[in-house]
């Protein structure tokens, strides 16, 4: 007898909730509020705050990759000056520092003598991408 009962309240219990369930929980105890279909019941999210801080991070994002790619121009052009040098015979490379900004080349460090110092600066005019050499090559 007592387990029939129980049977019966769980029985009950399951069938109430499955209505309720399948009512789309619209049962609600008096005094609840109720919350638009889709939200999570958190706090109300500022979408015209939210624009204007990803257009922000955007622009962010933007300058950076705007940076590293500049970076990496400068390093492609230092390591394209370098390898000139190291396949050149008259040039001591090694001795010999390259800093790019932007388009320009500095050349800094010690050559051995004249016809070096010339063909150093010469190498770094001739590469392309390249628009003016700095020379503070010293012998």
């Amino acid at each position: 007898m007592l387990r029939g009962l129980v049977r019966l309240i769980l029985f009950v219990v399951v069938l109430v909730g499955l209505g309720a369930f399948l009512m789309g929980y619209r049962l609600s105890p008096a005094g609840a509020i109720e919350r638009p279909v889709g939200t999570s019941g958190g706090p109300v999210i500022d979408t015209t705050r939210a624009r204007e801080a990803g257009a922000e991070l955007g622009e962010k994002v933007a300058a950076g990759a705007s940076e590293a790619g500049r970076a990496l121009t400068e390093a492609r052009l230092t390591a394209k000056i370098k390898s000139k040098m190291a396949l050149d015979d008259t040039v001591e490379a090694s001795a010999i520092d390259v800093d790019v900004t932007g388009s320009v080349a500095t050349l800094t460090g010690r050559v051995a003598n004249e016809a070096a110092h010339t063909r150093a600066l010469q190498l770094a005019r001739e590469t392309e991408g390249v628009t003016s050499v700095v020379d503070r090559l010293t012998r």
